[in-house]
């Protein structure tokens, strides 16, 4: 699982990392919750509930790489099904793509299992 972390950004660029990752996952949440109390569950709401599943790992910063990808399908998937307003779903396949591929912080959970580990005598 180390693999596919490159570092953990601490300082500012750690900073932004967490804001990004917690302005997508609350968004990403909001819709799952408005999707919810919109309409009636059909299979139209399962991709848009998944994601605000996954919005949670996202917000903690667990398993982001792998989140951050499922998300990004997930929400190219819904862009492209539902053609009303397809933008809102590409921005935060955006956001959850570059979250994958940036990684998730020094502020996460990521860094607290997979990161360095410092040995002490």
């Amino acid at each position: 699982m180390q693999r596919l972390f490159s570092t953990f950004a601490n300082g500012w660029p750690g900073l932004g990392l967490l804001l990004q990752r917690s302005l997508t996952a609350v968004f990403l949440m909001r819709l799952g919750i408005a999707e919810l109390t919109g309409t009636a569950l059909s299979l139209a709401t399962i991709p848009q509930l998944v994601s605000a599943c996954a919005g949670l790992l996202l917000l903690v910063g667990l398993w982001t790489p792998i989140t951050g990808t499922l998300i990004a399908i997930i929400e190219l998937w819904i862009a492209m099904n539902h053609l009303a307003d397809p933008w809102t779903p590409i921005v935060l396949a955006t956001l959850a793509g570059t979250i994958a591929m940036i990684g998730p912080g020094a502020w996460s959970v990521d860094a607290r299992l997979f990161g360095r580990k410092h040995i002490q005598p």
